[in-house]
């Protein structure tokens, strides 16, 4: 039996890890991850995903410790798109929301951190624990410095300590915090609202944003306005490109084709 459940909407694909007994990723999940996240990368179809956990308690608690003591190794396969199969995908320009229903800690906070939004629930916890076990989280300390303060990235990560929700939205960790049972009406909310939006435009957005990470402000406006980034010059020679201006002048909504 899988331990993934999808469903799709229209353009929305949900994704929801369901793998007893607590949403524990091993190196069969990961692989099947990544490549359901590849599929929905490379559908033109399908242009929002969200990634959730089953049940109520855990999002993902990262690692599965009982499948690494049977022989899962640290270093092994996960497939396509890394750990969680999100944060190593390569030329995922769509958007992707985390809607955490639970506890979220390890790789289970990575995995949310591979999120372009993460929701929320009220009770959702989360915590880098891998410090207490002698390991490195080493998605996290490259991501988290990055997204939050750094004294508190820096706390996070050597002491492992859990925090909540309504600390992780001070920190701008998480974008909203949400009662559990209004939790996955948001994600479709929001996924719908992001669906109606121009694919194009979200493609450039990422890749910008991927290529800018690292890079002085002048070379990311370089290769910008040199169609040197990918999605960039396919957004600038695309139908959708003239669409916005049209629709305004036309006084109607635009109609985004993806081309």
């Amino acid at each position: 039996m899988s331990p993934l459940k999808t469903r799709t909407e229209g353009p929305i694909l949900e994704v929801t890890l369901d793998r007893p007994k607590a949403n524990a990723i091993d190196l069969l999940t990961s692989r099947e991850m990544g490549d359901v996240f590849a599929r929905f990368r490379d559908d033109p179809e399908l242009r929002v995903a969200i990634i959730t956990g089953g049940g109520e308690k855990f999002f993902c608690p990262g690692w599965d410790l009982k499948a690494a003591a049977d022989g899962d190794t640290v270093d092994g396969d996960y497939g396509v798109g890394g750990f969680g199969g999100l944060q190593e995908l390569r030329g995922m320009n769509k958007p992707v929301i985390a809607a955490v229903n639970g506890i979220a800690c390890g790789g289970g906070l990575e995995l949310a951190l591979s999120a372009d939004i993460i929701l929320a629930a009220d009770h959702a916890t989360f915590a880098l624990p891998e410090i207490r076990s002698g390991t490195v989280a080493d998605a996290a300390s490259v991501k988290l410095p990055k997204r939050i303060p750094y004294h508190i990235a820096m706390e996070l990560l050597l002491t492992g300590r859990w925090f909540d929700a309504p600390e992780a939205h001070h920190w701008g960790l998480v974008n909203e915090v949400i009662p559990a049972d209004q939790l996955m009406d948001r994600a479709w909310e929001l996924a719908r609202l992001l669906a109606s939006g121009p694919p194009l435009v979200y493609a450039a957005i990422k890749e910008i944003v991927r290529d800018a990470e690292d890079s002085k402000f002048q070379d990311a406006m370089n290769r910008i306005t040199k169609r040197q980034i990918a999605s960039v010059d396919t957004l600038y020679a695309s139908e959708d490109q003239l669409e916005g201006a049209r629709a305004f002048s036309e006084k109607r909504d635009p109609v985004w084709k993806g081309r």
